[in-house]
């Protein structure tokens, strides 16, 4: 059976670690929805994070991230949830729990763990948007293969607030993208940034000799990052670029 549960502010110190509570940069975050698939926590004024499960036969059950941006009663969504049906209960609570209308959704990448849920998008006619390298590497899976392909950059807007979505090389995959929030200073690196203590992870389509470069053009781009969302688990700030730079310069 599925549920959900809205969290008072009281009860956040049960639910976050010792050093999340230290850190200024998430003094505002709040779990605002959770279930046996799929949990939403609220990490600024506009930027939430969606996190469900894949399950994999390597590595076993997956979380997996993506990101959330609202302004005015409108939604971006980066990478869909894992599954379908997480998707679905997704689209239902950007609808009825944060009473947003869903402007677009973008896959980073061409895995399973973003473009799952796509064809619930498509059904509702929410346009989809990724990298035109994965719109390649996706054209004989329909279900799964996003609308409109961009090459360096492209903009989308929620309300009067813009996401960049930008390609800045290889690294997890070839068509890898970020997305940056500037208002909050917030990105979301995907699968192209590890949480601080990962290993490599899935390299089976990862160019790790591109990898750091590619990471440190972000990390150039972008030093007044607050808060960065890898693509698996836990968030924290700019030292998650500087640790997947380290790692793969090994």
């Amino acid at each position: 059976m599925k549920f959900f549960v809205f969290i008072p502010i009281a009860f956040i110190s049960i639910l976050i670690s010792c050093s999340q509570q230290n850190s200024p940069n998430r003094k505002k975050e709040t779990i605002i929805y959770q279930s046996t698939d799929l949990i939403v926590t609220k990490l600024s004024e506009s930027v939430y994070e969606h996190t469900s499960f894949l399950q994999t036969e390597t590595f076993g059950k997956v979380p997996c991230n993506g990101m959330i941006v609202t302004d005015n009663h409108e939604a971006i969504i980066l990478d869909t949830p894992a599954n379908v049906e997480s998707t679905k209960e997704l689209i239902r609570f950007i609808s009825n729990g944060l009473n947003a209308k869903i402007n677009s959704v973008v896959a980073t990448h061409f895995h399973e763990d973003c473009v799952a849920g796509l064809n619930e998008f498509r059904k509702l006619n929410i346009p989809s948007y990724a990298n035109q390298a994965t719109i390649e590497l996706l054209k004989n899976e329909p279900e799964k293969l996003p609308q409109t392909g961009f090459k360096d950059e492209l903009i989308l807007e929620a309300g009067n607030k813009k996401v960049f979505l930008e390609y800045f090389g290889e690294g997890h995959t070839k068509d890898n993208i970020i997305a940056y929030f500037p208002d909050e200073n917030v990105m979301f690196g995907g699968c192209l940034i590890k949480e601080v203590g990962a290993g490599k992870g899935n390299l089976e389509d990862a160019n790790e000799q591109e990898w750091p470069e590619t990471v440190s053009r972000i990390k150039q781009k972008y030093p007044d990052v607050k808060i960065v969302i890898p693509g698996h688990g836990e968030r924290g700030g700019k030292e998650l670029l500087d640790y997947t730079i380290r790692l793969f310069k090994k």
